[in-house]
């Protein structure tokens, strides 16, 4: 497929995409012009901050499956116009957030310490030690607004200060700020007035934007020092300016700015605000994390599998994605075998979760499925941005239940799909190092056997003889049986075997052997 790199990210990560087998073109510099005249021949555009992936663009990339933010956050990029269209909108969350992290402390003790307005003291060669006295960072209350990942990193570094942190985190639970050792406010007023330095590392939303004002800087210590390296306009920058000029504020670092390029602002005329053009990632090792991470994740969109940064995708945490992501793959090749066991349109899917994996979100198994469904019944890419959607417009309705009972599996997933009278069952598991997909029943028959590439599905009377007829046919058409299991049913003297093959069975193939075992049933998938 086709990938335009719009802005510099790392060979490294340019080399992934090509071994991956992908034609990219880096071009850089683009004008809004430029790049919705040229986005319609690519599969994938990557971008960092400063290309605006709008609308436009967006319902310009008639090809588009995957936008890649080689960054943290995506406020570039209209997520709301590209899940409309099913393009898959990630990022590289952790690429800098080490780099974040230290930008921040550099700010906090270039502000407590005056080092940039004593630089550029001694650059007039002045000796003026008295005129930069600071404070120390030693026992001081860090409030840290923002207890994710960067926060953590915070949190962790202001330690080594001895720092006390204490924090404010709507999402946050108390057993993280345990983790990092920050005790946890739900309060906001009640934290501002026992700080002595406070960093804010939000998202931007519209909770966030302007949350600290007039009203909050009047809550603050006499002489606080403030940082942003996160997202601009967190701090209301009229009322920042005038805190700092009332003494309020001691110092401010900001490296974000609500609009950007940010060349002229009250900011500017403040002797103690120390501005930095948003270098938070501007490191060579984010930099290369941030162009690796991005090909990774761009790749595996445009291979239509689960992107873990997917921003439109329903958030899992890191430990529910490890526990269901080898059943939400598992689900898709489910839903793959489904799709052409089905002889009419599917009406509704049933996914029911059993054993440990049903302490998890499922949601996404059941997304899955229905990706492997219509990825069999659809001209357009289908993947987990808009699996849902496509179920919606064609009528299919989902239903997930789950329950912790243990079988034979620590987990197993089984699937009812319903078309008009026709009911197809299947049920799955995985197992080994890798996760492989077993296929553990079929019709309410009990087997297990590895899905391979082309599977003959049988079903007949349970007499001797019967097997050997269908390996008869098989050899005598050239095919050979790599492997199988037969399923039986005490109730119904009848048995379903399920084979993998090594070649395509045909219909006319498939029909002589249903006539030769007497069989009204069978199934030829591809996956």
């Amino acid at each position: 497929m086709k990938v335009l790199v719009a802005e510099k990210i790392a060979d490294t990560g340019i080399e992934l995409l090509r071994e991956a087998g992908h034609e990219v073109d880096v071009l850089l510099d683009l004008t809004p012009e430029q790049l919705q005249e040229a986005i319609g021949a690519y599969d994938a555009l990557i971008v960092r901050s400063a290309t605006q992936a709008t609308r436009e663009i967006i319902e310009a990339g008639t090809n588009l499956k995957v936008i890649g933010r080689a960054g943290v956050g995506v406020d570039n990029v209209d997520v709301d116009a590209a899940t409309e269209r099913g393009v898959i909108v990630c990022n590289a969350p952790t690429s800098n957030i080490v780099s974040a992290a230290e930008q921040t402390f550099a700010l906090m003790l270039a502000v407590a310490r005056r080092t940039a307005q004593a630089n550029a003291s001694m650059k007039e060669h002045k000796w003026d030690r008295g005129k930069f006295s600071g404070n120390e960072l030693f026992q001081k209350t860090l409030a840290i607004f923002g207890l994710g990942r960067i926060g953590g990193l915070i949190a962790a570094r202001a330690r080594a200060f001895e720092m006390k942190c204490i924090g404010y985190d709507p999402y946050a639970t108390q057993e993280r700020a345990d983790e990092i050792g920050v005790v946890l406010y739900d309060n906001i007023d009640e934290m501002l007035p026992q700080a002595d330095f406070i960093t804010v590392h939000l998202p931007k939303t519209k909770e966030t934007v302007g949350m600290f004002g007039p009203a909050q800087f009047k809550m603050m210590k006499d002489g606080v020092y403030l940082v942003n390296a996160a997202r601009g306009g967190i701090y209301q920058e009229a009322a920042l300016a005038e805190a700092v000029k009332s003494g309020k504020v001691a110092g401010a670092g900001i490296d974000v700015y609500e609009k950007e390029p940010y060349t002229d602002g009250p900011l500017h005329e403040l002797d103690a605000v120390i501005l930095t053009p948003h270098l938070g990632a501007s490191t060579k090792e984010a930099q290369a994390r941030a162009g690796i991470q991005i090909a990774e994740f761009v790749n595996l969109g445009l291979e239509g599998k689960m992107v873990p940064t997917a921003v439109n995708v329903p958030l899992v945490p890191d430990d529910v994605m490890t526990a269901v992501k080898p059943y939400i793959e598992a689900a898709q090749t489910a839903g793959v075998i489904i799709s052409q066991m089905a002889a009419s349109p599917i009406e509704s899917l049933t996914v029911k979760v059993f054993g440990d994996l049903a302490k998890n979100d499922c949601s996404l198994v059941g997304t899955g499925a229905l990706r492997g469904i219509f990825s069999c019944s659809s001209d357009d890419p289908v993947n987990f941005v808009n699996a849902n959607h496509i179920a919606e417009q064609r009528g299919v309705k989902l239903r997930i239940e789950v329950s912790e009972l243990r079988s034979e599996y620590s987990s197993k997933v089984s699937f009812e799909a319903r078309g008009g009278s026709e009911l197809i069952e299947l049920s799955i598991t995985t197992a080994g190092p890798y996760g492989e997909v077993r296929v553990i029943s079929v019709m309410g028959y009990q087997l297990d056997l590895i899905p391979g590439k082309y599977i003959f599905i049988e079903g007949y009377e349970d007499k001797p003889g019967q097997l050997g007829k269908i390996g008869s046919l098989l050899g005598d058409a050239g095919i050979n049986i790599s492997t199988m299991e037969i399923g039986k049913s005490a109730d119904t003297g009848k048995v379903v075997v399920l084979m993998n093959v090594d070649e395509p069975i045909s219909d006319e193939l498939r029909q002589q052997i249903d006539a030769e075992v007497k069989s009204d049933r069978s199934w030829f998938i591809q996956m």
